[in-house]
């Protein structure tokens, strides 16, 4: 079965998952794919996989012992951005959100069928490749944007016109890193330490300046960026 990533090392997943017998599906489902994986059967243990094996990619189930999938991801978006799937056995909003609010790449929801979980992962990892690709060349490509970080210079394609935007160092820095991920969900709370790091600014303020950033791009014909995420916070495109 073809793994749908780019030729070179296989993946490495780790599978935080307490029921062995799912994370052994998970593991054989993963295998067929062309993806190396490492199981933790709580979350202590995953975070301590996760420090010394460096994975391209959690699978954390939400409900383990020691320490649960919330703390986790928690720890591990202090960490970094490892891309994150969660699994969960709790199909309520509020958990998708909290899932979202704290970082999560994506969630599926149990009982799930283990070849979209693969599915979801080689999404996932083949997205985290291209922004890793994309900061080394220093230039991020998402249509209709081309931002290049080392001159500080963000460009719009709209139609056959192309538009340097005017943008405020703030909302350059929003932008940027909002198109570094552009299917993630960015908390405000994420945005705010990132691009506005040097005051004590509220959230609510980050509202403003993407609220500023949309009309400036509303202006160059491009309407509806950043997409708003209600209760949690912004993404550069919709899934």
């Amino acid at each position: 079965m073809q793994s749908g990533l780019p030729a070179g090392p296989q993946p490495l997943i780790l599978v935080a998952e307490d029921d062995a017998d799912i994370a052994d599906i998970l593991a054989a489902y993963c295998a067929r794919s062309g993806l190396r994986t490492v199981h933790a059967a709580d979350g202590r243990r995953a975070l301590d996989l996760h420090l010394s094996l460096k994975p391209d990619l959690v699978l954390l189930d939400v409900q383990m012992p020691l320490a649960d999938g919330w703390q986790v991801l928690s720890e591990l978006r202090h960490r970094g951005s490892t891309p994150v799937i969660m699994l969960t056995a709790l199909d309520q909003d509020i958990d998708k959100l909290m899932g979202l609010r704290i970082g999560a790449d994506d969630y599926v929801v149990k009982p799930f069928n283990p070849a979209e979980v693969v599915a979801r992962v080689q999404a996932v990892l083949r997205r985290a490749r291209t922004a890793s690709e994309t900061e080394t060349s220093r230039v991020l490509r998402v249509p209709p944007f081309e931002i290049d970080l080392d001159q500080h210079e963000a460009v719009v394609q709209s139609g056959n016109a192309r538009h340097v935007l005017s943008l405020t160092l703030t909302e350059y820095r929003i932008l940027a890193q909002l198109a570094r991920y552009p299917k993630r969900v960015f908390s405000r709370a994420e945005l705010l330490s990132t691009c506005l790091p040097e005051g004590d600014a509220l959230e609510r303020t980050v509202d403003s300046h993407v609220s500023k950033l949309r009309k400036k791009l509303e202006e160059c014909g491009v309407s509806g960026v950043p997409t708003g995420v209600r209760g949690v916070g912004y993404r550069l495109l919709e899934l």
